[in-house]
């Protein structure tokens, strides 16, 4: 198990990278999946996530409170608004189809407005 946590660990880190240069794929919860496995793997790559300078701080906060930083809510927002105008814009989808995506953006965004703010 340990070895699966390794490689998962290692594969969301990639992801979490990748992430930092694509603004489509989140960067910040891959990392935090990462620093769950390696906790479970590879205390050195664990401790090296949660000391990164750029990241670490954010997956303490994470980790100590649940915190998201209010940016990240208002990025998160504006990213949800602009993918539903262009799902709506692009597809002209049915009211109903409408209606259960903007539900389930809606769960997320009450979901990340209603943690803590780093």
């Amino acid at each position: 198990m340990r070895m699966l946590f390794l490689l998962l660990g290692l594969f969301f880190t990639g992801l979490g990278f990748v992430g930092a240069f694509l603004p489509v794929l989140p960067t910040v919860p891959f990392l935090i999946i990462s620093a769950a496995c390696f906790a479970r793997s590879s205390e050195r790559l664990e401790s090296w996530l949660l000391s990164h300078p750029r990241f670490g701080s954010l997956l303490v906060e994470w980790r100590e409170r649940g915190a998201i930083p209010l940016r990240a809510k208002w990025l998160a927002l504006g990213g949800c608004l602009m993918g539903f105008a262009l799902f709506f814009l692009l597809r002209d989808p049915s009211w109903m189809l409408s209606l259960i995506v903007a539900s389930l953006m809606s769960v997320g965004l009450v979901y990340v407005f209603t943690r803590p703010t780093a």
